[in-house]
């Protein structure tokens, strides 16, 4: 992909994957980490919606979604909303 077409792939996922559901991105074109734009957890419905959005996307051949992780304690398990 051109440098173009890299940004614009990168601005659209900003404004339709990450703001559109209250989420903020902090890493470069190959590889990043997603949190929630306010003080809290992502939950699985938003990273959901945003491997559908990655799924949609014709400019990737391939992407990894992990599992949900607590990036201060990443060694430790999740836990579910009550």
């Amino acid at each position: 992909m051109s440098e173009e077409a890299i940004d614009a792939f990168l601005e659209a996922f900003i404004k339709e994957a990450m703001e559109a559901n209250g989420l903020g991105y902090v890493g470069g074109d190959d590889f990043g980490l997603v949190c929630l734009q306010k003080r809290g957890s992502v939950n699985e419905e938003q990273r959901a919606a945003v491997e559908a959005w990655l799924k949609n996307r014709s400019e990737l051949t391939k992407y990894e979604v992990s599992p949900l992780l607590d990036v201060w304690y990443p060694e430790k398990p999740i836990n579910a909303a009550k």
